[in-house]
C-alpha cells in the first residue's frame, strides 16, 4: 500500500493496514466519498448510507478478483504460498544463471506487526535454499527517496536479482524501471506502473476482502438492521478496494448502513465511534471494517455499554481470533496473507534457473471462518502475530516469531 506523507494520520492508517495496491499500475486518487469524518444513513431505502462510491473503484477489476475467489489455484496444495490463481506464465531463459545466487531485497519499511511477521518469514525461506549464499536487504523506513537511494545502491552490490516491496507506487516507479534494465526484479506486496518486472506477487486484493465481509454481515444481520463500517481513511487505494466493494454489496441488500466513519486506525477512537452509535441507536446490527487492528477496540465498546456484540468482521491477528473464540462471537476474518513473503524468493530462484513464473502471480487470500477457527488461532503466539503467515514449518518457529512452544 502506498504510504502518502501529507499527514501523520494517513502514515498511522497505512501502518496499521500494512497492505498493498490491488494491480501494478494502480495510482493514488482522491477519494469521492464525502470530505467529511462521518457518512450518516438517510431514509429507509435498501443499502442507504454508503455514499458515492470512490473513484478507485473500477468494475473490471471488481469482477476479477470476486471471480477469483472460486477458482482453484495452480501448485502444491499444502504451500498456498507456491500457488497461482489462473497464472499467464512469462518466460525467463534470458535471466538463467549458474548459482550459487545473491538476491537482494529493497524493503519498504519494517513499522507494523504485519511487515514484521512478513520479514521474518522472508528471512527464513531464504535460509532454506543453500544456492543462496548472501542475501543483502535494505529498510527504508517508509521513506521515498531513502528507498530511491537504497535500489540504486542494491543495483552496485551484484545482486543476481532484486525483490522489492516499493513504499508508494508512482514515486518508486522510475527506480524500478531503472533497475528493471540492469537486473531482474520481482515486486511483491506493493505495485508499481511499470510491467517491466519479472512478476508481481499479491494475494487477490482488497476488492476480495471488503465483498467477503460485507456478504458476511448481509447474511447475518436481518432486513433492516443497521450496519456500522469503519474505515481508516480516505484516499488510501486498497482501503478504497476494501470498502468500494462492501459498498456494491450493501447497496444491493436490504441492510441499512447507518454510518461509515473514519477511525485514523487508533483504538481509542474506534472504541469511542463504536459507543457514541451505540447511544445514538440504542442497538448496532453489524460491524464492518476495511482493517482489522482495532477490532478488538470495537468489540469492547460492545462490552462496555453492557449489550451484545453484533456479527463482525476483523483480519487474522491472533488477539481478534482469541476474542472471537472467547466470547463466543459472530464474527469472519478475511485476510491479507502475509505468507506472501516466501513466494519472492521462490521466484527469484525459478527466474535464475530460467523457470517459467506467473506474470501476474495471484496467491489464494482465505478467509477465517467459525468452522476453520481453531486451525488459525495459535494462542502460544503473540497478539499482534498475523495467523497465514505460513511460517509453522520454517526453522525457528515459533520463538523467532514471538512465540512459546507448545
Amino acid at each position: 500500500m502506498p504510504r502518502h506523507k501529507a499527514t501523520a494520520a494517513v502514515f498511522a492508517a497505512l501502518v496499521l493496514a500494512g497492505c498493498t495496491t490491488d494491480k501494478p499500475a494502480a495510482t493514488t486518487q482522491p477519494a469521492a466519498s464525502a470530505p467529511n469524518a462521518t457518512q450518516s444513513a438517510q431514509g429507509s431505502g435498501s443499502g442507504s448510507g454508503t455514499g458515492a462510491q470512490s473513484k478507485f473503484f473500477v468494475q473490471a477489476d471488481f469482477d476479477a478478483q470476486l471471480a477469483m475467489r472460486t477458482q482453484t489455484p495452480q501448485g502444491p496444495s499444502d504451500k498456498p504460498w507456491e500457488q497461482a490463481i489462473a497464472p499467464q506464465m512469462t518466460g525467463t531463459a534470458k535471466y538463467k544463471k549458474d548459482g550459487p545466487y545473491h538476491l537482494c531485497f529493497s524493503n519498504a519499511a519494517v513499522n507494523n506487526p504485519w511487515r514484521q511477521v512478513g520479514w521474518k518469514t522472508m528471512q527464513a525461506e531464504a535460509g532454506l535454499h543453500k544456492e543462496i549464499t548472501k542475501f543483502t536487504a535494505l529498510d527504508a523506513e517508509g521513506k521515498d527517496d531513502k528507498q530511491i537511494s537504497d535500489i540504486a545502491e542494491l543495483q552496485a552490490k551484484g545482486c543476481d536479482a532484486l525483490i522489492v516491496s516499493p513504499n508508494t507506487t508512482a514515486t518508486l516507479t522510475p527506480a524500478v524501471t531503472a533497475a528493471c534494465g540492469k537486473v531482474p526484479v520481482i515486486v511483491f506486496d506493493r505495485g508499481v506502473q511499470t510491467d517491466c518486472p519479472v512478476t508481481f506477487i499479491k494475494p487477490i486484493g482488497g476488492y476480495a476482502f471488503g465483498a467477503d465481509a460485507a456478504e458476511f454481515l448481509v447474511e447475518k444481520v436481518p432486513a433492516g438492521g443497521k450496519v456500522l463500517a469503519l474505515r481508516i481513511l480516505p484516499g488510501v487505494d486498497v482501503l478504497e478496494t476494501r470498502w468500494s466493494a462492501a459498498k456494491v454489496v450493501f447497496d444491493k441488500s436490504k441492510v441499512q448502513v447507518a454510518g461509515v466513519e473514519f477511525t485514523d486506525g487508533d483504538a481509542a477512537k474506534t472504541k469511542s465511534i463504536v459507543s457514541d452509535y451505540i447511544q445514538r441507536y440504542g442497538k448496532i446490527d453489524g460491524v464492518w471494517m476495511d482493517a482489522g487492528a482495532t477490532a478488538v477496540a470495537a468489540i469492547e465498546a460492545f462490552e462496555d455499554a453492557g449489550v451484545p456484540v453484533p456479527p463482525i468482521n476483523g483480519e487474522d491477528q491472533q488477539d481478534f481470533l482469541q476474542k472471537w473464540k472467547d466470547a463466543g462471537l459472530t464474527a469472519v476474518a478475511p485476510t491479507y496473507p502475509t505468507y506472501q513473503w516466501r513466494t519472492p524468493i521462490i521466484a527469484a530462484l525459478k527466474i535464475l534457473k530460467g523457470e517459467e513464473v506467473p506474470k501476474m502471480w495471484n496467491l489464494p487470500q482465505p478467509k477465517v471462518t467459525s468452522e476453520n477457527l481453531s486451525t488459525y488461532l495459535k494462542p502460544n503466539m503473540p497478539p499482534l502475530h498475523y495467523a497465514l503467515c505460513g511460517c509453522e514449518t520454517l526453522p525457528g518457529f515459533p520463538e523467532n516469531w514471538g512465540g512459546k512452544k507448545s
